[in-house]
């Protein structure tokens, strides 16, 4: 992490205090004070990222190899497995959901419990305030629902939530390298109570120096083994007070800063959020090896996101849940029930 930065001898601040020090009968004290007051504050200008300059953010994996490459990876990260391998949604449209003619699974009226102590895995009941018509394969021909939540959905009812279909959560930790969501740790501890597999994720500032970032995400949310990996998640925000937009060069190395940082410390590989206009800007194509998950609440991924695999899809933020007051994001895993306990398997404990 960077130290703070020390003001300049011009600051006018700086200039008031020796004035002040100079009338006092204390002078050496006094003017001694003044100088720590130059240096204790923390100036906002080293978050601010100028992309005229070249980063100091270096990763081997993406800039030229002559440069210095970071730290290894701890070895529990590095063998961490990768995602299970799902099918791609067009190649699932071929085969065998359009031999059952896309019938959507059965609600359950009781909760489905897994052999060898696996979590219960609930239907969804969910309602939607704009549902939307997704074409032959929707959310619900997908097994495994949840939720992700901040701040915003107030004090909620988790075991009521769970029971209406919320089978993970991802849950708002941090943004930046100074902000904690206020709801964090009570909707940490309640969703876990509930019974619901919960990750945490961090809003990415782009004025924000990555690796500072890191450690604050890490500060701040628990090194639990069971717990779903972490997620960053890397948007354009239209209303940040930071309107700075990297080139993609930039913004995959602070990414890969970033990733690497959690990786080593959690043992778990990070998954990406991400919106449309973001991914088009500059993840076509990127980060292969890390599994995706994608908003997409018009049409379904393989539309909006061609070619690229997901893990999750966002497919509303207006939701409608029991257990909730107002809307609540709704999200679907790609895979089977099996196919979930097994993913949650590898990843968690």
């Amino acid at each position: 992490m960077r130290g703070p930065a020390w003001r300049s001898r011009s600051d006018p601040c700086f200039l008031f205090c020796v004035r002040v020090a100079m009338r006092s009968l204390n002078y050496s004290l006094l003017l001694v004070a003044c100088l720590g007051l130059a240096g204790c504050s923390r100036s906002t200008a080293v978050d601010v990222l100028d992309i005229s300059k070249p980063s100091r953010e270096t990763t081997s994996s993406i800039l030229p190899s002559s440069l210095t490459p970071p730290a290894p990876v701890a070895a529990s990260a590095a063998a961490s497995p990768a995602p299970i391998a799902l099918a791609e949604p067009d190649r699932l449209q071929s085969q065998a959901l359009e031999q059952v003619a896309m019938v959507a699974p059965p609600r359950p009226s009781a909760p489905q419990r897994s052999e060898g102590g696996r979590r219960t895995v609930y239907g969804a009941r969910f309602k939607d305030a704009h549902p939307i018509a997704f074409g032959r394969i929707t959310p619900s021909h997908h097994a495994i629902h949840g939720v992700d939540v901040s701040r915003w959905q107030g004090n909620m009812d988790w075991e009521t939530l769970r029971q209406q279909g919320a089978n993970f959560a991802f849950i708002k930790a941090t943004d930046g390298g100074d902000h904690v969501d206020p709801m964090f740790r009570k909707n940490w501890d309640g969703a876990e109570a509930a019974g619901i597999r919960r990750g945490a994720y961090h809003f990415f500032y782009w004025c924000r120096v990555a690796s500072e970032q890191a450690d604050w995400f890490i500060r701040n949310v628990p090194k639990d083994p069971t717990a779903l990996p972490p997620v960053i998640d890397v948007e354009w925000n239209h209303l940040s007070s930071c309107k700075k937009r990297p080139s993609r060069a930039v913004v995959l190395e602070k990414m890969q800063v970033f990733m690497d940082r959690l990786e080593a410390h959690y043992g778990q590989r990070p998954i990406i959020y991400t919106a449309p206009d973001f991914y088009e800007d500059n993840l076509k194509g990127a980060f292969p090896n890390h599994p995706f998950w994608l908003r997409s609440v018009a049409q379904h991924p393989s539309k909006v996101y061609p070619n690229r695999e997901w893990l999750f899809w966002q497919y509303s933020g207006s939701g409608l849940s029991k257990g909730v007051t107002g809307r609540i994001d709704l999200n679907v895993f790609h895979g089977s029930e099996r196919e979930w306990h097994r993913w949650v398997g590898r990843v968690s404990s």
